[in-house]
């Protein structure tokens, strides 16, 4: 048996991670689960070398101790972001924090041989929604009439032309309310005569309104496609605002979808990616946005297993899929 290990960076309670570690166990692959910004520097700890053209090191955690030059693949999900933005920092805890951010992460994504699934980086170059619609436009899936804008009149004069439109941020951003619970800016529809001169602001996003009879979530994993229809019940814009009005079941992708899909994910590096569609009366599928770290373990049982396995056969094999 192979005994080089599956390193699972994310955050506790990360259901959809927890999905994958499951079936990594089951099959007596060797996986370590570790979340940079809580883990280090205690219990954690980690040292690297490059010496004589080789990069080795070691990691220990507070049960496991992993030879880093061993490890076979890397499954990045949603590890706990550095830093905590209520809390107000002295220049020292800031440099701390800095230096862990690259220090850390630097050395957890230079594993050599390793596949990771996603890259860091490749994540994060993947995650700007202009680049996301410029490259699903590019390569022949429909995308709606979009701005992005920090021009007061071009918001309204978009709005006016293009109307019923919405508006969502540019970034998903959680905001603290006074109570310290997080707050998340949905998607919303928008009228023209309410876009006032605070847009100047910073740029925002704005989008014609495709009328929609479901959502899919598809998630990719190399090339193999599992795509979900989502139905609402009830009238909601934004389907992720309250998943108990939401049920799931798989659906087939058509042609010319998956081969976009595909194409989009090597155009950015990736090997996983969850992909979210508008679907129309007409079925067509538009495409809205792709995270590239996104989750799918709310959707169908059966598509839940399906994906899960793929993750798990794609990691340990650890080669791209």
């Amino acid at each position: 048996m192979d005994n080089s290990p599956v390193l699972v960076v994310t955050a506790l309670g990360d259901v959809t991670a927890d999905l994958v570690l499951a079936e990594l166990y089951g099959r007596g692959v060797p996986a370590v689960r570790l979340d940079p910004g809580i883990d280090f520097p205690h219990p954690a700890r980690m040292s690297a070398r490059i010496e004589q053209g080789a990069f080795t090191g070691d990691l220990d955690t507070a049960t496991r101790h992993v030879d880093l030059s061993a490890v076979r693949s890397v499954y990045w999900r949603r590890p706990t972001p550095w830093g905590d933005p209520r809390t107000a920092e002295t220049p020292a805890q800031r440099f701390g924090i800095e230096q862990s951010r690259a220090g850390y992460t630097g050395m957890l994504t230079a594993l050599p041989g390793a596949l990771h699934v996603n890259h860091p980086m490749r994540n994060r170059a993947a995650d700007y929604k202009p680049g996301q619609l410029a490259t699903a436009a590019r390569l022949g899936l429909p995308v709606p009439a979009t701005l992005f804008t920090n021009v007061p009149e071009d918001a309204r004069k978009f709005a006016a032309d293009h109307g019923p439109v919405i508006y969502k941020p540019v970034h998903g951003v959680h905001l603290a309310g006074q109570d310290g619970r997080n707050r998340t800016i949905w998607v919303r529809a928008v009228e023209a005569d309410e876009l006032d001169d605070s847009i100047a602001l910073c740029p925002h996003l704005f989008q014609t309104c495709v009328p929609k009879v479901a959502d899919i979530r598809l998630a990719a994993i190399g090339d193999e496609l599992f795509a979900t229809r989502i139905d609402t019940d009830g009238d909601h814009l934004d389907w992720r605002q309250d998943q108990r009005f939401i049920t799931c079941a798989p659906v087939a992708v058509p042609g010319p979808v998956r081969e976009a899909v595909r194409s989009y994910l090597h155009a950015f590096g990736l090997t996983f990616g969850a992909f979210d569609f508008a679907l129309d009366s007409a079925d067509q599928w538009w495409f809205l946005e792709c995270n590239p770290n996104g989750q799918w373990a709310f959707v169908d049982e059966s598509t839940t297993r399906a994906i899960a396995c793929a993750l798990a056969d794609t990691l340990e094999k650890g080669v791209p899929a």
